[in-house]
């Protein structure tokens, strides 16, 4: 193996990719903001333990996709595969139920899985994810649907649709485990070896099989809700009506975690193919406690950034990258002027750039036609001598294109900053 390229399921993400994700983030934190969620940033590394009891030991996460190793300190260390863990973790190590501000929590972080690569998925990729811990209340399931939904429809995704489902509470799945595990029991020869494996540990996983899971949908028997679980069902839905949601229920919608109760949604787009979810999520109230914190109903989802980029990608129009003036030094005289302009122009918030100030004087021009600017800034022997500023539109100013002329060095912010809100106006 090559030590000098990426491992399989890496990658290197360069621009237009860097834009587009830049371009997410940003718009969720915009979203963010008017539903009133904070920022928390958590470790990378956690104890793998950590993991195993949340998500659940019987999930392909744990079993087949943790990055898990022992560090110098014989510590057992994994690499975060999801976010809600690390959250779920910080609210309970620093008592964030005592802060008296709402405990509703974003995060934007990489995530590592040893799972196979494919369109849209990698091995280390980005999550976008957020946690309302505290409210019980239908309302905030819904909530976080909503927001999900106007994230989706700001970022520009033109094709998605949501499905919901109620996994119920405690009470309703024990009921329905053991009535799935005697399904599982007489028809465990047609299922595929790892369902086999764990039937006994936990039957609900076999429906979320990627082998049987659509055929035990059709085939297994359902879950009934109890009353309580039914209301909170159907409140739900009647409040994702209200917010104009369009939605589906599926039945079959179980969700691969062990932590999820009552509401589980995911947002998908036929325009990813077969492996369509973008985002997904649900409520689980027993989380916190199980981490030694106080019982603390919570409802959250997770976004995967790589795939809604391939969604976007070619629906949104992003602002160049390419400076507006490129600063050129005709000779070894002018160099400190040049340097000088350079950094004046930044100062007022201008943006400049420069190749090498020693280069040949058609050198620096081929790379200021290269770099996109509008307009390239040329000082030489003769301007430095009249105190003034050669200003030459550069192929992508149309309307002046080849265009120059000098002057002087006191009007030359001034100058150009007009000449580049008239081609900003222009260009929209």
């Amino acid at each position: 193996m090559d030590p000098f390229r990426t491992l399989r399921g890496f990658r290197d993400i360069l621009s237009p990719e860097t834009d587009i994700l830049s371009y997410i983030e940003n718009t969720a934190k915009e979203i963010f903001k008017l539903y009133a969620y904070n920022e928390i940033r958590i470790p990378s590394v956690e104890m793998t333990e950590l993991f195993v009891k949340s998500t659940g030991d019987t999930t392909d996460i744990v079993e087949k996709e943790m990055y898990s190793f022992n560090d110098a300190g014989k510590r057992n260390i994994s690499l975060r595969p999801e976010g809600t863990p690390g959250v779920a973790r910080a609210f309970v190590q620093h008592k964030l139920n005592l802060s008296g501000k709402n405990s509703k929590f974003f995060y934007i972080g990489n995530m590592f899985r040893a799972e196979r690569p494919q369109a849209g998925r990698f091995r280390e990729f980005e999550h976008i994810g957020i946690e309302y811990l505290g409210n019980p209340s239908a309302s905030a399931d819904a909530e976080t649907i909503i927001l999900l939904m106007a994230l989706l429809k700001k970022t520009g995704v033109k094709d998605y649709f949501a499905e919901i489902n109620s996994l119920g509470c405690g009470d309703c799945r024990e009921k329905y485990k053991k009535e799935l595990l005697e399904y599982l029991k007489n028809n465990a020869s047609r299922l595929c070896e790892w369902c086999q494996n764990r039937i006994e540990k936990n039957p609900l996983r076999a429906l979320d099989c990627k082998i049987d899971g659509s055929k035990l949908s059709i085939e297994a028997p359902k879950l009934k809700l109890c009353e309580d679980c039914s209301l909170h069902f159907e409140k739900v839905k009647e409040l994702l009506k209200i917010a104009e949601i369009d939605f589906k229920i599926n039945k079959s919608l179980v969700r691969g975690l062990d932590y999820y109760t009552r509401t589980v949604f995911e947002v998908k787009s036929s325009a990813l193919g077969s492996q369509n979810a973008i985002a997904a999520g649900g409520r689980y109230d027993k989380l916190i406690k199980s981490m030694g914190g106080q019982d603390t109903p919570a409802v959250g989802w997770a976004l995967g950034a790589d795939r809604l980029a391939m969604l976007i990608k070619d629906n949104i129009s992003l602002k160049s990258n390419a400076p507006d003036i490129f600063v050129i030094c005709a000779d070894k005289s002018s160099f400190t002027e040049s340097f000088k302009i350079l950094n004046n122009l930044r100062n007022n918030g201008i943006s400049a750039d420069f190749s090498n100030f020693e280069l040949s004087l058609r050198s620096q021009m081929r790379s200021a036609d290269k770099s996109g600017a509008t307009i390239a800034l040329i000082m030489g022997e003769e301007e430095l001598k009249n105190s003034s500023c050669s200003i030459k539109f550069l192929k992508h100013a149309e309307d002046d294109k080849g265009k120059q002329e000098q002057i002087p060095l006191n009007e030359l912010l001034e100058k150009t900053k007009n000449i580049l809100n008239t081609e900003n106006r222009i260009n929209d």
